[in-house]
């Protein structure tokens, strides 16, 4: 069932629209040194993106990029990056709400909107 609604979000739910907005958005942050971290966290976030369904995400103390050098991440990532991926997946979020098939993704797209804005010192999870 995850698989099927995996695929109907990709082609349907606009899975595949914000997975190339991150996959985007890494290759020009990997462009440069000082992008790696972020271009990285996109390619993580263009994963999820493409499969919400089955994925959940947690907080991680054990991450390299926790405390205040997480928090000073997440702010940078909020500035350059982490506005327009949010406003993205509020967009598809209320135009997959007004149907209500279209229930199950406009809310893995408030679980992705909330990842969007703050996405360091936190980990992808399979759920069961």
């Amino acid at each position: 069932m995850t698989l099927l609604f995996n695929i109907l979000w990709a082609t349907l739910g606009g899975g595949f629209l914000i997975a190339l907005q991150y996959l985007l958005g890494g290759l020009v942050l990997c462009a440069t040194i000082v992008g790696i971290p972020f271009g990285l966290q996109c390619f993580k976030l263009a994963h999820l993106a493409l499969t919400p369904f089955g994925h959940d995400f947690e907080e991680d103390p054990t991450a390299g990029a926790t405390g205040l050098l997480g928090l000073l991440m997440n702010i940078i990532w909020l500035i350059f990056g982490g506005i327009t991926t949010f406003i993205t997946h509020v967009g598809l979020g209320f135009s997959a709400a007004i149907t209500i098939i279209g229930i199950p993704f406009a809310i893995q797209h408030a679980k992705l909107a909330v990842l969007s804005l703050f996405p360091f010192g936190r980990r992808v999870i399979e759920v069961h």
